[in-house]
């Protein structure tokens, strides 16, 4: 049985990489144009009916609860361009890189947060779309990680075939390791 010495050496501030050196991928340019335009849309369907049960002439409000329900309609209407505002400025900011050992995730407009998950941490991971990802020919990919009941991180927005090539490469590399 030969074993290889352990090695745990000190490292310098100059040995470290700097996280710039990591090739970051922008999601794809379909992305933050279809989120938007789905805040956009739910935001204007909840006015639509917001506005039909405020005029409609079945039940009328009365002056109580009129300014009430105008006060909700405002605030729903505000939030969903709020979240449509926040998402055409936040969504630039995610990116992702891929390095031969571990896949990293970034987001954040105001506080920018970097997860690195190396790949022979990963227990397994998946590929989601919805209607509108398939329509739109896009995925998100969900990395788990060993010993995690929850996603590690998910990379929304990745052309759908770019994910599959991700995750095929995960998964080669996975089974390299353990195969030799």
């Amino acid at each position: 049985m030969d074993q290889q010495p352990f090695y745990n050496l000190a490292l310098s501030e100059a040995d470290l990489p700097a996280l710039a050196q990591l090739n970051w991928q922008p999601l794809s340019p379909q992305y933050k144009p279809l989120i938007v335009a789905l805040d956009l849309g739910w935001t204007a369907l909840l006015t639509l009916v917001w506005l039909v049960l405020l005029y409609q002439p079945f039940w009328p409000v009365d002056e109580v609860h009129q300014p009430l329900l105008l006060s909700l309609g405002l605030l729903i209407s505000g939030l969903g361009l709020l979240l449509a505002t926040w998402d055409h400025f936040a969504l630039p900011t995610y990116a992702y890189a891929l390095r031969e050992h571990d896949l990293s995730f970034q987001r954040g407009l105001f506080f920018r947060k970097s997860t690195t998950q190396p790949l022979l941490r990963i227990q397994h991971i998946e590929l989601k779309q919805g209607p509108l990802d398939r329509w739109a020919n896009l995925a998100t990919l969900q990395v788990f990680s060993a010993g995690g009941a929850m996603h590690t991180f998910q990379i929304p927005g990745l052309p759908a075939d770019t994910a599959q090539q991700i995750r095929q490469l995960i998964l080669q590399h996975k089974d390299m390791q353990q195969h030799g």
